[in-house]
């Protein structure tokens, strides 16, 4: 818990899918692009915990970060970060924590950034050379030193390609060697002397032989001594990766030299290997670039290729490919040949393997820890797969890596208990988050993905512990069921769950055509699935299979693992809107759900109620708003719903077990609001009170008060102004010190905590803290129900879902409340 009572638990939030989108330093701290911000990952931290921190500062898609390569000397640490806003960022730490500042901002560049090199300037004891290629067709050089930022050179692409890979090196302590690739199927080679007045990169070579765009660029020593050979690997769509050797001085290296051939006899059909050699000029030296080695092995288009010098000299390139592979290459000591040393990652290219189940779309980008002993991968899925190398073997072993949503986060919703945390997004998956208790952790993780989807996601609500419904772009709702597999997982690893788990199927999976997820038995691990008929082995994806092995573990669950294995069954639709489903909520007691639609008109409007015991619809319908319903809500004891919308208005039904609808229209309020309203909350306590938040940057408190005659009605009891529009509200399940919280999030990103008069009267702001802003819209604020009272921490935990893809858990404790 912090000094002052506020501390941030969990950061969760995916990876875009972009080759340069990520970086791994060499204090071991990992940085990739999630949405407009920066995540920071601490891979080998035991326990394994999530994103230590985000830093926000771009406005669009983070496409490119890079580390600065750091010396003994360095005090801090540099990060530079390329966007599709155009930007450029150069981050410095902060002391020596997880935390970095912008220094410098660029906006030279004129079209989005896609990727950034560099390399120590050894002429300048803190000085560093960067290169950034960008959609506008430049390269642009800069000299970054003491914290400033200075632009050397602006190189034209145009009409030659534009620029996807850059590679930048130091050859012999003067020239400057810099690989540029992307939208054709040659590498550029320009150099510049080091020592020279002002850097001034020229032309030089242009390799041909790839035969697809290339994706990925990366200079290495072939060794320590001082007049090494520099390799070049260059990966490519084409599925080949391609070395070259840059080597100084007018005699060509050995193997050039020997015309011998660097494919070693394996001819592409039709082609006949370019051995061509390129004679360069740079700085007052004669250098010669030739082909060296054709990699393959690749099945599909390769996205990055990362050199490593291990500490015994060994010389080992990970390149991960759209084939779901990530391979380590060695070269073999006796022949020269290039051998795949290990290969990683998932076979899942049989029959019926569909996009859904994360089997393609491949890994976009791997990275070497600093040591060498460790890789990480980031898939289609935007999340990270990690192995370690154990030598007792000599094999790769999976470690637990984080994961995230890739699209903004739609819905929250606690567990009734407050055991576990679900989320959904536009990324089209729910998941469940909740806290890895097993053997002394405290640390939180995604530990299932319940629902893999067509439609985009808007909300989600939980029915008991074992249950959910979920409403997405399409007319219906589905209700979800926890399988045995999940929920025997859930209890050994975070210790809650009913064991009472006789009547659940075993697990589920995804039909390749379907859009529900259908239970299925879990095998042994010897048994063979089999088809009922021969019409039945097209449609069974092996991959989807769940054998009872895979979720008999005891860390949080690897990305295959969640995106196959731990899918929850369907067990109910319900129907009857028009439309898209705009919200939903489920009642306390969970034995009604109440659901609404996007609507234009009053007859579509209407709030729909169904009972879940035979999940049919309970009619009438309740009407009260001409426009969609943006939030509903019941309160605490189901004796009152709540419903507002885009028409300004909101109406309070009270329940009624002597009519057919069970709900009647209590009150409806057509100027609640003088824009629209995007959320409501009810407050905990004796007297009925809620607050709405709406479009006229207002949360406005409303109270039960007899009104004329002695009848009573809701009144407005306190407007609270905001600094912008308010999307999200939510009060504390609790009475803190006698009085009401409330937390309230804007279109900006900013969220407030209010401390409100249990009457309504009286709101006091709590001081703001930078914990509490996002870069986008907060789309919802879910406190975590109260827990029984032998949980130790006293600490009361706020969800957070952003429209940056982000999910946060935000604690605070009594002091700061």
């Amino acid at each position: 818990m912090g000094a002052d009572g506020v501390v941030v638990e969990y950061l969760s939030a995916g990876a875009n899918r972009q080759t340069s989108v990520a970086d791994w330093s060499e204090n071991g701290l990992l940085a990739f692009g999630a949405d407009v911000n920066i995540a920071l990952w601490r891979p080998a931290a035991q326990p394994p915990r999530g994103i230590e921190n985000i830093l926000s500062g771009h406005k669009e898609t983070v496409k490119a970060v890079i580390f600065l390569p750091k010396s003994d000397q360095d005090e801090s640490s540099y990060l530079v970060s390329g966007s599709d806003d155009k930007t450029l960022i150069f981050w410095k730490s902060i002391g020596d924590s997880h935390d970095f500042e912008a220094v410098q901002l660029s906006s030279e560049h004129t079209a989005p950034v896609n990727c950034v090199a560099a390399v120590r300037d050894i002429d300048k004891q803190a000085g560093w050379i960067v290169a950034t290629g960008a959609a506008d067709a430049t390269i642009k050089i800069w000299s970054f030193e003491n914290d400033r930022l200075q632009l050397l050179q602006s190189i034209e692409t145009k009409p030659k390609f534009f620029p996807l890979a850059l590679s930048l090196s130091i050859f012999d302590s003067s020239v400057l060697i810099l690989a540029a690739a992307g939208t054709r199927e040659t590498v550029q080679i320009l150099t510049a002397d080091l020592h020279a007045p002002s850097v001034d990169f020229s032309w030089q070579a242009t390799l041909s032989g790839h035969e697809g765009w290339i994706r990925s660029l990366n200079f290495t020593k072939q060794t320590d001594e001082a007049g090494s050979d520099l390799l070049l690997a260059s990966a490519s769509q084409d599925k080949y990766i391609r070395i070259w050797r840059i080597h100084q001085g007018k005699e060509l290296p050995a193997l050039a030299a020997a015309g011998s051939d660097p494919l070693s006899g394996a001819f592409l059909p039709g082609k006949s290997p370019s051995n061509k050699v390129h004679h360069l000029n740079a700085a007052g030296k004669e250098l010669s670039v030739t082909f060296e080695a054709l990699l393959l092995g690749h099945e599909d288009w390769i996205y990055s290729a990362r050199w490593k010098t291990h500490a015994d000299g060994k010389l080992q390139l990970l390149s991960t490919s759209a084939d779901n592979s990530l391979a380590i290459w060695e070269a073999d000591p006796s022949s020269g040949i290039w051998v795949s040393m290990a290969r990683l990652g998932e076979i899942s290219r049989e029959k019926g393997a569909t996009t859904a189940t994360g089997s393609t779309g491949g890994f976009w980008t791997g990275l070497w820890s600093p040591s060498g002993n460790s890789v990480a991968c980031l898939g289609r899925t935007g999340s990270w797969r990690r192995w370690e190398h154990d030598s007792s073997v000599d094999a790769w072993k999976p470690c637990v890596a984080i994961t995230g949503h890739t699209k903004s986060v739609t819905g929250i919703a606690w567990a009734k208990s407050g055991d576990y945390l679900l989320s959904t997004s536009s990324d089209q998956t729910s998941r469940l988050h909740t806290k890895w208790t097993a053997s002394g952790n405290s640390t939180w993780h995604e530990m299932s993905r319940p629902q893999i989807h067509g439609y985009d996601l808007n909300c989600i609500d939980s029915l008991g512990d074992s249950q959910f419904v979920s409403g997405a772009d399409e007319k219906l709702m589905r209700v979800f069921s926890e399988p045995k597999a999940v929920a025997t997982l859930l209890n050994r690893l975070a210790g809650f769950g009913n064991m009472n788990i006789e009547d659940m199927p075993d697990a589920a999976n995804m039909p390749v055509l379907g859009l529900s997820n259908k239970a299925i038995d879990a095998v042994d691990e010897d048994q063979e699935i089999q088809p009922i008929d021969d019409r039945d082995r097209e449609a069974m994806d092996p991959a989807s299979v769940v054998k009872k092995s895979y979720l008999e573990i005891d860390h949080p669950p690897f990305e295959e693992t969640l995106s196959r294995h731990t899918l929850w069954p369907e067990s109910e639709k319900l129907y009857g809107h028009g439309y898209e489903i705009s919200c939903l909520a489920a009642s306390h007691d969970g034995k009604l759900i109440a659901s609404a639609c996007k609507a234009s008109s009053a007859n579509h409007a209407v709030i729909r109620l169904f009972e879940t015991e035979k999940w049919t619809e309970i009619r009438p319908p309740l009407v009260a708003h001409s426009l969609t319903a943006t939030r509903l809500r019941f309160s605490s004891d189901d004796r009152y719903l709540l419903s507002v919308g885009r028409d300004r208005q909101w109406a309070v039904f009270e329940r009624n077990t002597d009519i057919d609808a069970m709900y009647k229209l209590l009150q409806s309020n057509t100027k609640g609001h003088s824009r629209m309203i995007l959320d409501a909350a009810w407050a905990p306590g004796q007297t009925p009170l809620f607050a709405t938040a709406g479009r006229d940057k207002q949360v406005r408190i409303w109270s039960l008060k007899a009104g004329e005659a002695g009848k009573m009605q809701f009144t407005q009891t306190a407007s609270l102004p905001c600094a912008g529009p308010v999307t999200s509200v939510d009060f504390l399940p609790t009475l803190v010190n006698g009085k009401l919280v409330l937390a309230a999030g804007t279109e900006a990103g900013k969220v407030s905590i209010y401390s409100v008069d249990e009457d309504g009267l009286a709101v006091t702001e709590l001081p703001p803290r930078r914990e509490l802003s996002l870069p986008k819209s907060v789309l919802q604020l879910a406190w975590r129900p109260m827990r029984r009272k032998t949980d130790e921490s006293a600490a009361f935990t706020l969800a957070v879902a952003g429209e940056d893809s982000s999910l946060r858990l935000i604690s605070f404790n009594e002091s700061y409340l």
